[in-house]
């Protein structure tokens, strides 16, 4: 054999042997590579999960302890502060009663205080017939035309024509208006006058204040959509609770959404618990039934119940009211219905008024915003009408601001 053949053999097979080491060689690199970064990331992931885990332990330990400090603080709590000796009264079903928050509430403004605050109101009003007269009947020697001025301006007052002819009559007949008059003597008249007009010999106490009250007194506020009856009904239970008497009210105008609500917020500011309806458009007399139950189940000094806003020529909701009453009569006697009037309104407040006593029977007349009023004159006329004194008067937007009717204040304001 050539001995390049033998060289070239030997050469191939050195080179084969070459490749098929380096192959071995490679291939347990790269497995020992492999086998090396499973073994990290292997290590890597348990690492993770150890912290995972230790991180879950910690959170759950800190959890327990947490729940175990609150545990202990409320004990401590509890033990610390007594129990209410107030007892809450079982709420039946379709019905709630709330009960005001004890830190927020309000000491209201006291009856004698608001009523020194009536004058000063009603001089400083919108409520200017007295000085328009006593500009009038100041002058000397009162001519027909002068006297045309006072009926008119009467008459625009609503005093209302029967007594806007009664008072002319008795002016003209008083030797202190006739002739050289005396500004002192003329304001004096008229302020006789004026006075004889309002009365001031009509007992105008609310029945819940007479001697021999029932307990609880049942007031029922009835009245138009927007005189301000909830208001007023809120404004009132402040008024009671400043004389100390124990009040509960009864929001018995389901057809207004809020009204329960406004009531509440006025009840929670003096400590007045409140039985609602725990839902929209229940029946208004079930809820008068359970507030009369409840407020003689608690011995409440007075129950208010707030009726929906009626309008005159709607019979079926002036047939409700009947309702109302017979249904609360059953549990309790209802002493008082006061008809809430917008005094702004005039002549047509007394429209109303004779539909809600023909409906229900009225004790008595709530004048609201008789500050803002040139209309004053409501008030002579709606007693004249009805036969029923007013009572109350509304005198600004202030919680405080419904004070009892005082015919001198009134009249002193008129003309001041």
């Amino acid at each position: 054999m050539d001995t390049n053949v033998i060289i070239a053999i030997v050469v191939v097979v050195v080179i084969a042997a070459l490749l098929a080491i380096g192959g071995w060689w490679f291939g347990k690199s790269r497995k020992s590579a492999v086998d090396k970064s499973t073994e990290a990331a292997k290590a890597k992931a348990d690492a993770r999960l150890a912290t995972e885990k230790s991180a879950a332990q910690s959170a759950a330990a800190s959890a327990e302890n947490a729940e175990k400090t609150k545990e202990t603080a409320e004990s401590a709590t509890s033990s610390a502060t007594p129990e209410s000796p107030v007892a809450t009264e079982p709420t039946p079903v379709g019905s709630a009663v709330t009960e005001s928050a004890t830190l927020a509430v309000e000491t209201p403004e006291a009856a004698g205080t608001r009523m020194q605050r009536l004058k000063a109101r009603l001089s400083k009003s919108g409520n200017p017939f007295g000085k328009a007269l006593f500009n009038i009947l100041a002058k000397d020697q009162l001519s027909e035309a002068d006297w045309e001025d006072v009926e008119d301006t009467l008459l625009l007052a609503d005093v209302g024509a029967e007594a806007s002819e009664q008072l002319v009559e008795e002016l003209r007949n008083d030797a202190r208006i006739a002739g050289q008059s005396d500004p002192a003597e003329v304001r004096a008249a008229l302020k006789d006058k004026l006075l004889k007009l309002v009365g001031t010999d009509v007992d105008r106490r609310l029945n819940a204040d007479k001697e021999g009250a029932n307990k609880p007194s049942v007031i029922i506020m009835v009245g138009v959509n927007g005189t301000g009856k909830t208001t007023t009904a809120g404004k009132l239970s402040r008024l009671l609770v400043s004389e100390g008497k124990q009040v509960m009210l009864g929001a018995a105008d389901t057809f207004r959404a809020a009204a329960a609500d406004q009531l509440e917020t006025w009840g929670a500011k003096v400590g007045v618990p409140v039985v609602r309806s725990d839902k929209d458009g229940a029946d208004p007399a079930s809820v008068a039934f359970e507030a009369s139950a409840k407020a003689k189940e608690a011995n409440a000094d007075v129950l208010i119940i707030d009726t929906a806003g009626r309008l005159q020529n709607k019979s079926n909701l002036m047939d409700e009211l009947g309702k109302i009453r017979r249904v609360t009569e059953k549990n309790l006697p209802v002493d008082e219905v006061l008809l809430v009037l917008d005094a702004t309104t005039g002549q047509n407040g007394m429209t109303q008024a004779k539909v809600f006593a023909e409906a229900i029977g009225i004790t008595g007349v709530v004048l609201s915003k008789l500050d803002g009023s040139a209309k004053g004159g409501i008030v002579i006329s709606v007693q004249k009408e009805l036969g029923v004194p007013v009572k109350l008067v509304g005198l600004g937007e202030g919680p405080d601001d419904l004070a009892p009717f005082d015919p001198e204040g009134f009249v002193d304001g008129i003309l001041a």
